[in-house]
């Protein structure tokens, strides 16, 4: 790593030691990760590899064209998706001021207390907002880039083609809400979803519009054997767009001794990433999370957990006192 990679990940010093590389990126597989994204069948974060959230999107994707589930990419699914082929797997764009600004908080306090101390729970470096912005990892961003690339005003840089088809968002919301949306790529025009279907087993959340329509798919972490998703029917009484966080040791099981209430500022790396779209269960919602790379693959504290990117979108398709939640194992 060079400096400008270095710098933007909030590092000191290159690593002691040399991790053996990743699998290359599969630029094939990136395009169909990319097209499932636009499409609201989202493969988790963008890297060009197969894994569980791809084959879940795959899924997802065929089940909404009356297709074969294979989860794979056979011949019936590939002619479905070539209808798309013009969208490029990656955007080479050039980096602004506004793309390259913080705030940026690194360490981040692991005590909720100090937390509570801080104007917001920001990203910890530019390499890990630049990731989130294109639905990746810091380490894709390497890769599909020279390591001597300078993270500064000017210079251009290949991301995965995250980047939305409007932004011409509703007036309405609240103007950081906007702001949010449009650093995330969460594109304006979304689905209307009447009701919202978790899958325990399948671990993912999947929305219906009023005709009963497929119409997205996000995988999901839900509860855990100390926090088990609470099984059944449920509504949805609000929003809650960049949330603060009220830490109660009470409702968590692996508080420490001594751990006091707290309300946590806002932010993409606060307990519940960018947006709470609560629930008529009291204590759970449906919520982002400041660690993409683990959904579907850790546990949660009962609460239904999703990447930022797919939680802001998730809440641009749901209608508070009108969308139904079910919870199903």
């Amino acid at each position: 790593m060079k400096a400008g990679w270095i710098a933007a990940m909030g590092l000191l010093a290159a690593p002691a030691t040399i991790a053996a590389p990743a699998p290359a990126i599969d630029r094939n597989l990136l395009q169909v990760q990319v097209i499932l994204d636009h499409l609201g069948f989202s493969p988790g974060v963008l890297d060009g590899r197969p894994g569980i959230s791809l084959t879940a999107a795959l899924k997802g994707f065929q089940m909404s064209r009356g297709l074969p589930v294979t989860g794979k990419t056979d011949p019936a699914t590939v002619q479905a998706l070539n209808r798309y082929k013009a969208w490029a797997p990656t955007r080479t764009l050039t980096l602004t001021r506004e793309a390259l600004a913080g705030p940026y908080i690194n360490p981040i306090p692991k005590n909720e207390n100090d937390q509570a101390k801080l104007p917001a729970l920001a990203y910890r470096s530019l390499m890990e907002k630049l990731a989130e912005m294109f639905h990746t990892t810091p380490a894709v961003l390497m890769a599909l880039n020279g390591p001597d690339t300078r993270l500064a005003p000017g210079t251009k840089v290949v991301f995965p083609n995250a980047l939305p088809f409007s932004r011409d968002y509703d007036p309405k919301l609240k103007p950081e809400w906007r702001q949010t949306l449009n650093m995330l790529n969460v594109s304006a025009q979304q689905p209307q979803a009447a009701r919202i279907v978790v899958d325990k087993s399948e671990k993912v959340l999947r929305a219906y519009d009023a005709a009963g329509k497929l119409v997205a798919q996000f995988m999901v972490t839900t509860g855990s054997g100390h926090d088990p998703l609470p099984l059944g029917t449920w509504s949805i009484p609000v929003v809650d767009t960049n949330p603060k966080f009220h830490f109660n040791p009470a409702l968590f099981w692996d508080a420490s001794k001594g751990d006091e209430k707290a309300m946590l500022p806002p932010g993409p790396n606060g307990p519940v990433g960018v947006v709470w779209i609560d629930l008529s269960k009291e204590h759970y919602g449906i919520h982002g999370t400041p660690e993409p790379q683990n959904i579907g693959r850790t546990e949660s504290h009962g609460c239904v957990r999703l990447a930022n990117w797919d939680a802001a979108r998730l809440a641009q398709m749901v209608t508070a006192g009108k969308t139904k939640v079910v919870f199903q194992a």
